[in-house]
This record gives structure tokens, C-alpha cells and sequence, in this order.
């Protein structure tokens, strides 16, 4: 049998937040995982869903996922797609899932007309690094990425 890629389906929520849960372990986050099922379905399957999901299998076993919304560039007067997460179990690694994933973002990016496919990745992943390098995806080194969350940005939005 080999990797199918699908869109993700309301009755993978389960399996969304497991994969979110694994990778946020890799990536040494797990305490800052607040997600829950309902908010995935709120957000990926609701009235107005923000994001989407591809899910890997492997021989009929899911292996990976990828979560992506649309941004929009105003430089290109062009939608983009984020790629929030991409995880690949660690058995499965190796076998060019990652880069199936990516290749069907790729896909949807072009086909929507979208200018850019982005996403960030932690300093120290090298592996990953590497790898996205390899595709052919540059490094935006010119850039910081800002976030605020909890107080900070409940204080900004009552200022």
C-alpha cells in the first residue's frame, strides 16, 4: 500500500489533536498545548472554518499531518498559504511523507492561485532545516517573527 495524502474529515479530530500533542513532545512545547477536540472542530469543520488539515497514511495508518490557512500578501496583491504545523511521526521518517505533504500544499497553493507557500521553522531543527532547504525553500532571515498572546495582547486590545 502506499502514502495517501487526504483533506482531514471532522472524524479525524481525534488524531489532529494526538499528532498536535506529538509534535508540540518533539518540539519540547507540550505545556503551551491548550487545543481541545471542540476547538479543532470549531476551527476546521465549523460555520466559518480559519484552517485546514491533510492528513499522511501510511499503509493505511496515519503518520502525519499538515495544518494551513490562507494569508494574503499585499506586496503580490496575492493570497498565500501557512503551514502552521507539519509533523511526520518519528517511524515514518525518511520515507519522503514530508515532502508528499508539502508537495500537495504546493498543489492547493498553485491551484488557488495563491503567490507563496511559508512557514517557520525553530532554530534548532536542524534536520528540518536541511530538509526544507533541500526543496528549495529560503530561509527569510531579514525578518522577526512578533507574537502576543495572553495578557499582552488582551492589554493591547483594551488600551
Amino acid at each position: 500500500m502506499e502514502t495517501v495524502i487526504r483533506p482531514a474529515q471532522p472524524e479525524d479530530l481525534g488524531l489532529i489533536l494526538s499528532l498536535i500533542k506529538e509534535l508540540a513532545d518533539y518540539e519540547r512545547l507540550s505545556q503551551e498545548v491548550r487545543a481541545s477536540e471542540d476547538d479543532l472542530a470549531r476551527w476546521l469543520f465549523g460555520d466559518k472554518p480559519v484552517a485546514e488539515a491533510l492528513i499522511a497514511e501510511d499503509a493505511g495508518s496515519p503518520v502525519g499531518f499538515a495544518l494551513f490557512f490562507h494569508n494574503f500578501s499585499t506586496f503580490l496583491g496575492l493570497p498565500g498559504l501557512y503551514l502552521e504545523d507539519l509533523y511526520v511521526r518519528p517511524e515514518s521518517r525518511g520515507k519522503g511523507i514530508g515532502k508528499r505533504l508539502l508537495k500537495e500544499l504546493a498543489r492547493i497553493a498553485n491551484d488557488r492561485g495563491c503567490g507563496r507557500l511559508e512557514w517557520a521553522v525553530l532554530d534548532w531543527n536542524e534536520p528540518a532545516i536541511r530538509f526544507y532547504e533541500s526543496l528549495g525553500a529560503k530561509p527569510m532571515s531579514d525578518w522577526t517573527v512578533f507574537r502576543l498572546t495572553g495578557e499582552s495582547l488582551t492589554r493591547l486590545a483594551e488600551m
